[in-house]
C-alpha cells in the first residue's frame, strides 16, 4: 500500500494532477458555504428543522454536501448539468443529426458537450426559480419570490450552478478523473462527519440503530463493489486471414449497464408528488390529496407504497435506458464487419437476437440489484428509530461513491502505466 502511494507521489505529472484536484475540491467546499445574499439565517434554520419539509429537501441536499443547509449559491449542485446530459443522450438517439454528430469521434463528442453546457444554463435558471418557490412554500419567507425581486437570487443560484459545471470540467482537464463525478462524491462524503457527530450527540436512543445501519451499509458496500465490476463475457471468434485457428476475443456486457441513471430518473419521478403537495398545501380544496401524498409518499417517513414504487421505477428505467443506449443490431453489424462471429450463431440477425436476450436478462438482475440498494436504507427506517435524514449514506449515494472510487483507481493506474511507458520509450 505504502509503496503504491510512494510510486504515485514520485510520478510528477500524476502528482501535479492530484494536487490540482485537491485544491479545486477545497474551493468547491468553500463555495458551498457562501449563502445567497439577502437570506434570513434564522428563517432558514427554522425551515430546515421543520419535519414537514426535511425529507423532501433531504433528497435534494444529499448530493450537495450541505449547500442547501447553507442556502448556498451552489444549492442546485450539478443537477442542471446532469439533467442536460441525460436529455442530450436521449436526443442523440431520437434525432438522426445529433446521432451523426456523436459518431464523429472526439470532435463530435466535444460538440455534444458544448450543446450540453448551453442547455444547462436555461435549465439552471428554471430550476432555481422552482427550488426557491419550493423552499418558500414551507410557511417561512426565506427570500422574496415575487417578480422582479426573485430575479436576483435566481441569478446567484444559476451562476453558482454554472460555476460548479465549469469547476467540474476544469478538474477533468487539469486534474484526474471525471470532475463532475468527483464533485458529487465530495458532496456526499462531506456530509458523513456531520451526521456521525450529530448521532453521537443525540444520546443512546438512536446510536444502536445507527451502528446497525453502519454495518448494513458496509455489507451493502461490499456487494456494490462486486456488482459494479460484474459482467458476462460473450465469446467472439475473429476469422484468421492465414492458416491456423481464428483469433479469440470477447464482448463484456456489464450487469449494471445503466449506472446511476435509473436511480436519478426514479428519484425525479418519486419526488414529484411531494413537490406537488408543497405547492397545493395552501389550497383548501386539495387538502385531501395533500394528506394522502404526505401519508404514503413522504420521503422522510416513506410508506410501503413509496418504497415499492421506487423499486419498480428503478427497474423500469433500467430497461428503458439500456434499450436507448445499447443497440444489439449495431453491435452485431460491427462484429460481422470485423470478420467475427459468436461460436454456434450466425452473424447478423441471429447474433443481434442473442445479444438482446442476454442484455434483457442482465437488466433484470442489474435493475433489481439497483432497486434493492436504493430501497434498503428506506426499509431500515421502517424498523428502526432513524428517519431518512439520519442515515449515514443513501443507497444511491453508495453506488456513486463506489463507482467514483473505482473509476479514480483506474485513472491513476492508467496515468502510472503511461508514465512508465514514456520512460521506456
Amino acid at each position: 500500500m505504502f509503496s503504491y502511494i510512494r510510486q504515485i507521489w514520485h510520478t510528477r505529472d500524476l502528482r501535479r494532477r492530484i494536487v490540482m484536484t485537491i485544491v479545486l475540491l477545497i474551493l468547491y467546499r468553500v463555495i458551498a458555504h457562501l449563502p445567497v445574499p439577502g437570506t434570513d439565517p434564522f428563517a432558514l434554520s427554522q425551515f430546515l428543522n421543520s419535519r414537514t419539509s426535511g425529507g423532501l429537501i433531504g433528497v435534494f441536499a444529499a448530493l450537495t454536501g450541505g449547500a442547501v443547509d447553507n442556502f448556498s449559491i451552489v444549492m442546485l449542485g450539478l443537477s442542471p448539468y446532469i439533467n442536460a446530459s441525460i436529455i442530450m443522450q436521449l436526443c442523440t438517439v431520437i434525432f438522426p443529426k445529433l446521432e451523426a454528430i456523436s459518431k464523429e469521434g472526439q470532435q463530435g463528442q466535444q460538440q455534444i458537450n458544448r450543446y450540453t453546457r448551453w442547455l444547462s444554463l436555461p435549465l439552471a435558471f428554471v430550476q432555481s426559480y422552482g427550488f426557491l418557490i419550493l423552499l418558500s412554500r414551507g410557511g417561512i419567507s426565506l427570500v422574496e419570490t415575487a417578480f422582479p425581486n426573485v430575479l436576483l437570487p435566481m441569478f446567484f443560484v444559476t451562476a453558482g450552478s454554472v460555476f460548479l459545471m465549469w469547476l467540474g470540467e476544469l478538474i477533468t482537464e487539469k486534474g484526474i478523473g471525471n470532475g463532475i463525478s468527483l464533485l458529487i462524491f465530495a458532496g456526499i462524503v462531506s456530509n458523513i462527519p456531520a451526521q456521525v457527530s450529530a448521532m453521537i450527540l443525540t444520546g443512546q436512543s438512536q446510536q444502536g440503530a445507527f451502528v446497525v445501519f453502519a454495518m448494513v451499509a458496509l455489507a451493502t458496500l461490499i456487494a456494490v463493489v462486486l456488482f459494479t465490476d460484474a459482467h458476462r463475457l460473450i465469446p467472439i471468434t475473429y476469422a484468421n486471414q492465414g492458416a491456423g485457428r481464428g483469433v479469440q476475443g470477447g464482448i463484456p456486457i456489464r450487469i449494471n449497464q445503466a449506472g446511476m441513471i435509473p436511480i436519478i430518473f426514479a428519484v425525479s419521478l418519486i419526488t414529484m408528488p411531494a413537490i406537488l403537495a408543497q405547492f397545493l398545501q395552501t389550497a383548501p380544496r386539495f387538502q385531501g390529496l395533500v394528506s394522502v401524498i404526505n401519508t404514503y409518499f413522504n420521503a422522510q417517513n416513506p410508506g410501503w407504497a413509496y418504497i415499492i414504487l421506487y423499486f419498480l421505477l428503478v427497474l423500469a428505467f433500467t430497461y428503458f435506458y439500456v434499450s436507448v443506449t445499447f443497440k444489439p443490431k449495431e453491435v452485431a453489424e460491427t462484429i460481422q464487419k470485423r470478420g467475427g462471429f459468436i461460436p454456434g450463431l450466425r452473424p447478423g440477425q441471429q447474433t443481434a437476437a442473442m445479444l438482446e436476450k442476454t442484455s434483457n436478462r442482465l437488466n433484470l438482475w442489474g435493475g433489481s440489484f439497483l432497486g434493492l440498494v436504493a430501497i434498503i436504507p428506506l426499509i431500515f427506517t421502517k424498523f428502526s428509530t432513524l428517519n431518512a435524514n439520519d442515515l449515514l449514506i443513501s443507497g444511491s449515494g453508495l453506488i456513486i461513491v463506489v463507482g467514483v472510487v473505482m473509476e479514480l483507481i483506474r485513472q491513476v493506474n492508467a496515468q502510472m502505466l503511461a508514465h512508465d511507458y514514456d520512460k521506456l520509450v
